[in-house]
């Protein structure tokens, strides 16, 4: 999509953002190594969401917004399906996100295939 709109890509696009397995990112979470993005927007979120995931709808994302990434951890982004984290990848690369990003695989519907849980916050 970068490259649609404006005709070439961040220089780091491929090494910075990378699509992961669900079974990857639920074993990255059972060890404690993940800080989880949610961005479908509240209702999808309020229906159903993995635990621990923070809430930063795609229609009102703000990179500025990303809480700091500790020591240790990753950042993951995950939506339903997984095609608005990409939006949001791209958004936090072009806001000057410095690190590297992570998009679930899938989305919530990858992770429920893993057998990974989901709550009702």
């Amino acid at each position: 999509m970068f490259n649609r709109l404006f005709g070439r890509s961040p220089e780091s696009e491929d090494t910075r953002v990378s699509i992961v397995p669900a079974y990857d990112v639920k074993r990255w979470m059972e060890a404690g190594e993940v800080v989880l993005i949610d961005v479908r927007e509240a209702v999808e979120y309020r229906a159903e969401a993995i635990p621990g995931a923070i809430n930063m709808p795609l229609s009102s994302f703000d990179p500025a917004e990303l809480p700091p990434i500790p020591e240790g951890k990753r950042l993951v982004l995950h939506c339903r399906s997984g095609v608005r984290c990409g939006t949001a990848a791209e958004r936090a690369l072009m806001g000057g996100y410095k690190g590297d990003l992570y998009r679930l695989e899938g989305g919530i519907f990858g992770w429920k295939a893993v057998g990974g849980p989901t709550v009702q916050p």
